[in-house]
């Protein structure tokens, strides 16, 4: 599931909320408050959009009859009563909203449903983190693009049943009917003109027993926040460095700490020869060795990092040992499953190809890292997660503790895209203080991230479409990756731990392959399958898990096949989408765009459809491949192709804010670009060779496109799908298509520069960090 979640779309052609009465909760409280309650009737059923037939129409695949999205929602459903929002006598709004906020804005966008429902300014809203809530069961995961779209319903249920209760509350005191009153900017107004705050009314509206109360939604022609562009709440102290991070909290005697981790993946400790030296260095209090590794503590990180690096460790073998990329390809190869259709010699032709796609990083801002206070009865835990009730039970497990002894508060995070799924700096920090019996602030070194982090696994997929007369008869696909690890469930231990069961994680990893891969065109007789291999590399889901790389490998087939039949690629696009609101996008891009205008030679443009979680998407991308550009010289970086213009057209229904929404398509077109063109990891003698960011080549300021252009398409609905992982599957697909007609050779390995000889020298992996740098100063340029 990825990251990284996502913020603002909807369903489109389907029936809405409109004004339907649902069942909310007023709960004993000193002041107001109020819960939602919810059944399967809040998901509004789907209605598939108007499409031309295809000559070769395709059954739907799993994917659209039901989705990653609809099964969290569903399974969030029977706890989102317990989800609240409270009003207190301030006339401020409080609601602790149980998702990660790690960069992609659903504080700011869950904060504009309560203020929309409560008639409320929206500074007056305040929205937190919950902590680890395990009662929350489903209901506190991160992934999926599902924060907005399964809790959307819930936030509004319960903060019109406060703006119920408090126009109540305003009916006593006044003396007059409830229906001659209403509400604006945070106050009950009188038909006389009369005022009464929402803080004046919040103890006179609170409840001393709990109690069930019908209420009905605003109507969508009424909304005055919901729809319009409003720049992130938390923005201001983002920029002036006041936000707060797990690595800001100030807990007492957490000292810093880092781990000496092994040279090869998932390598053991088999002892250390200076133990007593290292404990001796200045700053340093403790030293100890711990399941991954040789754990440090001292007064400052600088420190830390130098005790790291003195460090003198014999380590065994880890899960990886030996391993390359020739290997691991070879493994892959060897597990594709076959392909069963095979082309009829005169009757039908075929388009085969295999492609390859390489480990990848999460590569998120912020590095991991985790406070803990574990004391002989209980725990204490802060960190960025984005599944903490997992994180709560198993580090309970671990400890041997009660789960309701380990208490784990959830932090705001710098970046994710699905690393903090998993929460292995908290592990990490837990086992540390208690071996240690103190309090620690764990920090991961950007070079552990890189080697003994979670990556996105290398694959392969194997694809054959058949076509006679200009018409696609069948297309098959068959997806094979080292193998995902989904050990964090769907947000509670139970399926954390089935999914890492021998059998039961395979089954795991194709159910999440159905439930998120839909192909939006009709190609005969479709099948796309997954095959796994290989679980000794720490992996995880990155921002889209499967998409990029399957909605690639397909959009470059098409592309094929358009060229083959003699057909243009938009038009046979066009020409084949299964859906009204994906060909709208589609002809969007194409419009602006200027799909098909004259480009210079080793120039070219690429177009491209993803659809998913209830939204669609399409890209336009032109590159520049040209010797004067993938010359370009910059010191210590890798330019190569640069994408010169990008066009973005998104529909996601109903976008709660379409600033935030843009700012989501920037970015997942940024990873698009990036994981096509320069981002990958070379893994050599069971080691990745990327240590920094200075070696990873996630899209610089130098390879961002000059022009690019997003376009929110007009509401196709009334409730939001899924935005967080929409625009990086489409971006990689239209770049990747863009870099063949420029090239004149379809790609097949990605990233596209990495078969070319390395642009940096690898850091050695023993000491396993680098350095504290000395010159920064001078690499500020």
């Amino acid at each position: 599931m990825r990251d990284d979640d996502h913020t603002s779309g909807t369903e489109g052609g389907g029936p809405g909320i409109g004004r339907r009465r649902f069942l909310g909760y007023v709960l004993a409280a000193p002041t107001l408050t109020v819960a939602a309650q919810l059944g399967a009737e809040a998901l509004a059923p789907r209605e598939a959009a108007a499409a031309t037939p295809a000559l070769i129409p395709s059954l739907p695949g799993p994917a659209e009859l039901l989705d990653l999205n609809e099964l969290l929602t569903i399974a969030a459903l029977p706890t989102s009563n317990l989800i609240t929002i409270r009003v207190d006598a301030d006339g401020t709004a409080h609601f602790a909203l149980p998702r990660a906020e790690v960069g992609q804005g659903v504080t700011t966008s869950s904060a504009m449903i309560v203020a929309e429902e409560l008639d409320l300014p929206l500074d007056k809203v305040k929205v937190t983190l919950a902590d680890a809530r395990p009662e929350l069961l489903f209901n506190q995961l991160t992934g999926g693009s599902n924060t907005t779209y399964s809790t959307y319903t819930p936030i509004r249920v319960a903060a019109a049943l406060a703006r119920g209760r408090l126009l109540h509350a305003a009916s006593v005191v006044l003396g007059q009917a409830v229906e001659t009153l209403t509400t604006k900017a945070g106050a009950v107004v009188s038909p006389a003109g009369a005022l009464l705050g929402y803080g004046e009314l919040a103890v006179k509206a609170a409840a001393v027993t709990d109690a069930a109360v019908e209420v009905t939604l605003k109507d969508a022609g009424d909304f005055r926040v919901i729809g319009t562009g409003q720049r992130r709440m938390d923005a201001l102290e983002a920029v002036t460095g006041r936000k707060k991070f797990a690595m800001d909290l100030q807990v007492p005697d957490a000292l810093p700490t880092m781990i000496c981790r092994p040279p090869t993946i998932n390598g053991t400790v088999r002892s250390v020869a200076n133990l007593d030296e290292v404990r001796a260095m200045p700053g340093i209090t403790d030293v100890v060795t711990v399941s991954t590794g040789v754990a440090v503590r001292g007064r400052t990180f600088g420190q830390c990092v130098d005790a790291v690096r003195a460090l003198r460790v014999d380590w065994g073998p880890g899960t990886a040992e030996g391993a390359s990329d020739a290997t691991i390809l070879e493994k892959l190869r060897r597990a594709e499953l076959p392909l069963v259709v095979p082309p009829l010699p005169l009757l039908t032709k075929a388009v085969d190809a295999r492609f390859t796609f390489h480990f990848a990083s999460n590569a998120a801002l912020e590095t991991n890292c985790a406070i803990a206070d574990v004391r002989k009865d209980s725990a204490e835990i802060w960190a960025s997660l984005k599944s903490p009730i997992v994180a709560q039970e198993q580090i309970a497990l671990k400890l041997g503790l009660p789960p309701t002894a380990v208490r784990v508060h959830v932090t705001e995070g710098g970046g994710s895209f699905g690393r903090k799924l998993f929460s292995d700096a908290a592990h990490e920090a837990a086992e540390v203080s208690k071996a240690l019996g103190k309090p620690v602030k764990l920090m991961w070194h950007r070079t552990d991230d890189f080697r003994q982090g979670r990556t996105h696994p290398m694959s392969t997929s194997r694809v054959r479409a058949t076509y006679s007369l200009g018409e696609i008869l069948t297309y098959e696909q068959r997806h094979t990756s080292v193998a995902t690890d989904f050990g964090h469930g769907i947000g509670e231990v139970l399926t954390a731990e089935a999914a890492r069961l021998p059998v039961a994680d395979a089954t795991f990893s194709e159910t999440m392959f159905q439930l998120t891969q839909i192909s939006p065109y009709h190609l005969g007789v479709t099948t796309q399958l997954l095959a796994e291999t290989d679980k000794g590399f720490n992996t995880g889901s990155m921002r889209n898990i499967y998409s990029p790389n399957v909605r690639c490998a397909q959009e470059l087939v098409l592309d094929e096949l358009a060229e083959r039949t003699g057909q243009d690629r938009y038009r046979m696009r066009r020409k084949l989408l299964k859906d009204g609101r994906a060909r709208a996008v589609l002809d969007k891009v194409a419009e602006v765009g200027q799909w098909g205008r004259s480009m210079p030679a080793g120039t070219g443009q690429g177009i491209a459809v993803h659809t998913e979680y209830h939204s669609a998407v399409a890209i336009l991308a032109e590159i520049d491949c040209r010797p004067e550009t993938t010359g370009r010289k910059i010191p210590g970086a890798y330019t190569g192709p640069r994408v010169t213009k990008v066009v973005c057209a998104v529909d996601v229904g109903l976008a709660v804010n379409p600033r935030g929404l843009e700012a989501q398509m920037m970015g997942g077109i940024a990873d698009g670009i990036a994981i096509t063109l320069t981002s990958g990891l070379h893994l050599s003698d069971g080691h990745f060779l990327e240590g920094s960011w200075d070696q990873y080549f996630y899209t610089r300021q130098w390879n961002t496109p000059p022009e690019l252009e997003i376009i929110v398409m007009p509401p196709s609905g009334d409730k939001p799908g899924g935005a967080g992982e929409l625009a990086v599957a489409g971006a990689m697909a239209a770049v990747a298509c863009a870099y063949g007609r420029a090239t004149g050779t379809m790609p097949t390995v990605f990233p596209v520069n990495h078969a070319e000889p390395l642009a940096f020298t690898p850091l050695p992996t023993v000491p396993p960090v680098p350095a504290s740098p000395t010159d920064g100063r001078d690499r500020t340029i």
